[in-house]
């Protein structure tokens, strides 16, 4: 196979369809390939999604509220259901920790997100599970959403298709050749022509910028550690509980289970992340001190791949070294939530149109070029 196309993005989870799906839309002939014989086979599939607006760096959350009403409007309608469905958040805290909550307060300012600081009795209330004893006050943010990935990125990926884009499923990239023609991208099933290749490769994004001799950037991959558990609680109603120094957090998920993690960040290599027996251990250690939920067992466990920048914030924009090479990465722990912004300054900058004046303002946190003189 040797096919001709405008950009080929590398990478199909929610970063790479998204941007397909945005890139289409303006008429680009595209192509995404993966690797994998499935699109979510990595972070996107193994994410524990909820839109929560204060979450992350200043510039993270800026993105996350331009992405709002892409979500709210169940992905301009091409959904099956509702992707965003709503749950509150709880931020807990022990003892000598109560200036995390104030951080969280803090947080929400910055987003016009409503909330409300709680005494021990209101948090108890609204969640019956932790323990007083423990509990030193809390913090109810409103607003926010478990998020469907599946539904989320299938979404994506029909209008993509819909657009007339071409999805390559076990198409890994062998090597890219950047010339004055633009780019050969050999894959496991033939070569691809382009004049834009996307970097949208997740925990791999180093690895791939290495195939077309773009330095890298210092993508760090944190394992995060995930399990379910049953409880005796009737718990469907409660919010996402998180401990304000984010050494843990659990959510219901589904009648009578629940979710939990010690939202643990592990320095890994680019792998089929794997949980481990320790952090599990860790994590269920950690809500049995703040909750009377005497989890002594688990049902199911995983771990995935949640790949941040140096500085934690996204790398969208071309790369200033080398012609044609776009970055779209270092997403870490709020890409799903910003996919829909990003998907959009991916392709006004690949247009060469101007975004946004919201996204405009991100543009100099989110080149690559902040990384030129870092050394």
């Amino acid at each position: 196979m040797n096919r001709r196309f405008d950009v080929v993005i590398v990478g199909g989870g929610i970063a790479g369809v998204s941007a397909a799906f945005e890139l289409a839309g303006r008429g680009h002939e595209v192509a995404v390939v993966e690797r994998e014989s499935t699109l979510t086979a990595h972070s996107t599939g193994r994410s524990a999604a909820q839109f929560l607006a204060s979450y992350g760096e200043a510039t993270n959350r800026l993105l996350s509220a331009a992405s709002r009403s892409f979500l709210d409007s169940n992905a301009n309608g091409l959904a099956d259901s509702d992707v965003l469905l709503p749950r509150n958040v709880l931020w807990v805290a022990p003892t000598g920790h109560e200036d995390h909550l104030v951080e969280r307060l803090e947080a929400n300012v910055t987003t016009s997100t409503a909330c409300e600081a709680l005494d021990i009795q209101q948090a108890t209330e609204i969640c019956g599970a932790l323990d007083p004893e423990w509990l030193a006050g809390a913090v109810l943010e409103f607003g926010g959403f478990d998020i469907d990935v599946a539904g989320l990125h299938q979404a994506y990926v029909r209008g993509a298709r819909d657009r007339g884009a071409a999805i390559l499923r076990q198409h890994g990239v062998r090597g890219l050749a950047g010339g004055d023609d633009g780019w050969q991208v050999e894959t496991d099933d033939g070569v691809l022509s382009c004049t834009v290749v996307v970097n949208a490769a997740g925990a791999w994004a180093d690895e791939v910028a290495a195939l077309a001799g773009v330095p890298a950037l210092g993508m760090r991959p944190l394992r995060r550690t995930v399990f379910t558990f049953a409880t005796s609680y009737e718990c469907t109603e409660w919010p996402l509980v998180i401990s304000a120094d984010e050494t843990f957090y659990f959510k219901p998920e589904g009648p009578a289970q629940l979710l939990g993690s010690p939202a643990d960040e592990h320095l890994d290599r680019p792998c089929d992340a794997r949980p481990r027996e320790i952090d599990v251990a860790t994590g269920i250690e950690a809500i049995n001190q703040a909750t009377l939920l005497a989890v002594r067992s688990v049902r199911s466990t995983w771990a995935g791949l949640r790949t941040f920048a140096p500085d934690r914030i996204p790398v969208v924009g071309f790369d200033a070294a080398v012609a044609g090479f776009f970055w779209c990465a270092g997403q870490g722990g709020t890409g799903i939530q910003t996919a829909p912004a990003i998907a959009r300054l991916t392709a006004d900058l690949i247009g060469d149109e101007t975004p946004d004046e919201a996204l405009v303002k991100l543009l100099p946190q989110l080149s690559p070029e902040r990384f030129a003189n870092t050394g």
